[in-house]
């Protein structure tokens, strides 16, 4: 039986505004198995970043309760990995360095770093962020680099291995290859999924286009709204199964009898 992990019940979101209140979310409720890939897609402004620094703890809802693993999310936790659009290494590390920061920091502060059992502990962390950074695509050599010496697509290799050290039961993806090339992009749509095909980690990826949505995910939902003022609810929940071709052309269709502008333009991406 699938054992449902990250639970949303009846979520609004309101934020304070000029003139008063802007409701972005409003009776969201969605469940989300353990070792699930789930594509969150919808226009831009629909709240799917919204939904995503919810589950990460970074934000609380107006309304409605939202749990991981049966407890309530009330804040950040190592628990949830968080990979952002643009990438946030620390200039001054190498990518082997930014990768082990996370452990190093969580395990033993700066105090416990001149312990007898930081000296042992540092190699087995070493060891283990050098095989995530090969894992993810990047060489021993590249381990060395700045990230101003690595390319964007490295960068955001080197931003999922910082995410993965920490064993996280859920990887937070927002938009996190939108900002690549179409070229890179694809790799890192194939390396990911690679990844969540042998780990079985728990994946829920934001995005606007359509065709990664479907290609990527094992599950897609889509969150739009009823009216232009309205806060977004659930409009769309299927399994994708396959190599999601049939899923790209049925989503589209459905998004796009769905999808409310102000600009009269598509917000959506199909490929």
């Amino acid at each position: 039986m699938p054992e449902t992990f990250i639970s949303a019940e009846d979520i609004r979101v309101d934020y304070r505004t000029a003139n008063g209140k802007k409701t972005v979310l409003d009776g969201v409720t969605l469940r989300i198995d353990r070792s699930e890939f789930v594509c969150l897609l919808g226009e831009t402004g629909c709240g799917k970043s919204t939904f995503l620094r919810l589950v990460l703890g970074e934000e609380r809802p107006s309304a409605g309760v939202l749990r991981m693993g049966g407890e309530e999310i009330q804040g950040l936790s190592p628990k949830r990995g968080y990979v952002p659009q643009r990438y946030a290494l620390f200039p001054d590390r190498t990518a082997l360095e930014n990768v082990a920061f996370g452990p190093k920091t969580s395990e033993f502060g700066v105090l416990g770093r001149i312990t007898p059992r930081y000296f042992r502990r540092r190699g087995e962390i070493r060891e283990q962020a050098l095989q995530l950074l090969k894992e993810v695509g990047l060489s021993v050599h590249d381990a060395g680099k700045y990230p101003h010496q690595l390319s964007g697509g490295m960068q955001q290799r080197v931003a999922i291995a910082q995410a993965l050290i920490m064993n996280p039961g859920v990887l937070l993806m927002d938009e996190a290859f939108s900002a690549l090339d179409p070229a890179t992009r694809a790799a890192m749509q194939a390396m990911i999924r690679r990844l969540w095909s042998e780990h079985r980690t728990t994946i829920l990826f934001v995005t606007h286009n359509i065709q990664e949505a479907c290609r990527l995910g094992s599950r897609v939902v889509v969150l739009a709204r009823a009216e232009a003022d309205a806060g977004s609810k659930v409009a769309l929940d299927m399994q994708v199964t396959n190599d999601g071709r049939e899923a790209v052309e049925y989503v589209a269709r459905f998004c796009q009898s769905r999808t409310v502008t102000t600009a009269g333009e598509p917000v959506l991406a199909a490929g």
